[in-house]
């Protein structure tokens, strides 16, 4: 099975342990608050961004400028914000999946290429090709899956959202409900993964 490529999210952001204080005077217009929050949530949402956005966008700068577009938007919309801690994570990954519906529309119109600078080779990496073969792969393991077990699986396996926070994201019943999906999705990507290297074992 390839290897999901979780987010490059080394300490993990977690809202649900988020000082309530922090977020109330964020939303109050404190500054520092405010940059504290959006730093907290950039790694997560850049993560998110790479994992929705997939092969079909050539550059890496592209879920880089997405991920500051939804910093941007969260950072618009704070003053408005209303609610508790538990809800802030659906908020930010709100206006995540409408930041990269934008930017997917914006790169089915966007066909130009990486053009190399002069004098140089256009030549990629060895392992930057084979790290955009395996996003490729994951890509399209996950557009087989229902549109709910393909979010948790991001938010799960590719965000690293606890049980709680994906059911807080999605709106779901509750956590178990949140593993019992995201288990089922797992065993129907072992089984086409199984299915295309043995096709007779289907």
């Amino acid at each position: 099975m390839p290897r999901f490529p979780r987010a490059t999210l080394q300490v993990g952001v977690s809202m649900l342990a988020m000082d309530r204080e922090l977020l109330v005077s964020a939303v109050a217009g404190d500054r520092n608050a405010t940059d504290a929050l959006l730093r907290m949530l950039r790694p997560t949402v850049l993560g998110y961004c790479r994992a929705r956005l997939g092969s079909q966008h050539r550059r890496d700068s592209d879920a880089e400028d997405c991920a500051q577009e939804v910093l941007l938007g969260v950072l618009g919309a704070l003053p408005g914000y209303q609610h508790d801690v538990d809800r802030f994570l659906g908020f930010v990954f709100g206006i995540a999946a409408h930041k990269v519906v934008d930017a997917r529309r914006r790169g089915g119109r966007d066909i130009s290429a990486p053009v190399a600078e002069p004098g140089r080779v256009a030549l990629e990496p060895l392992g930057h090709v084979e790290d955009l073969e395996e996003r490729q792969r994951v890509e399209h393991l996950l557009s087989r899956l229902a549109s709910q077990q393909r979010n948790i699986v991001i938010l799960r396996v590719l965000v690293g959202l606890s049980a709680r926070e994906t059911a807080s994201v999605l709106g779901m019943a509750s956590e178990g409900a949140v593993r019992v999906s995201q288990h089922r999705a797992l065993t129907t990507l072992r089984r086409r993964i199984a299915g295309a290297l043995d096709p007779g074992a289907q």
